[in-house]
């Protein structure tokens, strides 16, 4: 207890939300509601991810673009057989594969990557 003479009672400072929480749900609003900011936010995901798929695009048609090109101004490496079978033809038909599982595999973390960051905003 206090008496008059300790004087008048310490100010506390009382607080019922940090503005992070605040800014969460005005960020998570002006996504769902379509505002401009949403918006902006929205296409700069979907940017990121059509820059993803066109680079990853791009180096896939380029490795199998250079197969054919490689084969052709090597045309011994084409004529080596391997169980009767030209090496050409295995590394078209069957080394391809491979290569194309990684890029899905590095697209699919590569978006979620994105999308998690995008969630990270929109939440922060």
């Amino acid at each position: 207890m206090s008496t008059p003479s300790d004087g008048p009672p310490r100010r506390e400072r009382v607080v019922l939300a940090t503005r992070r929480g605040a800014r969460t749900v005005r960020t998570r609003v002006e996504v769902q509601e379509q505002t401009e900011v949403g918006d902006a936010l929205i296409r700069g995901l979907m940017r990121a991810q059509l820059g993803l798929a066109l680079r990853l695009a791009g180096i896939t048609l380029g490795v199998l673009c250079a197969i054919p090109v490689l084969l052709a101004l090597f045309p011994d490496v084409g004529a080596v057989t391997v169980l009767g079978i030209r090496l050409s033809w295995i590394v078209l038909g069957f080394a391809v594969y491979p290569l194309l599982l990684a890029v899905c595999w590095i697209y699919n973390r590569s978006a979620d990557r994105n999308e998690q960051e995008f969630g990270d905003l929109v939440d922060d």
